[in-house]
């Protein structure tokens, strides 16, 4: 649930493809797969991601390289 007192930042497209090295069509790829955090839809043709989730996301892989 989204605390509308305290709004999350959000990512558009050009950062997360900027952040991840992933283009669109990949991104899209890894979210069917449950790979990777699932977008909002915020108008018809707008989409974000909340930021504390990509960057969770890649901490996780980050941590992984040392196991």
């Amino acid at each position: 649930m989204v605390d509308l007192n305290h709004p999350q930042p959000l990512m558009f497209i050009p950062e997360v493809v900027r952040f991840t090295g992933y283009s669109p069509q990949h991104l899209r790829r890894l979210e069917a797969k449950g790979e990777f955090p699932r977008r909002i839809r915020i108008g018809a043709n707008r989409i974000a991601w909340l930021q504390n989730e990509v960057e969770e996301w890649l901490n996780v892989r980050v941590e992984a390289r040392h196991d």
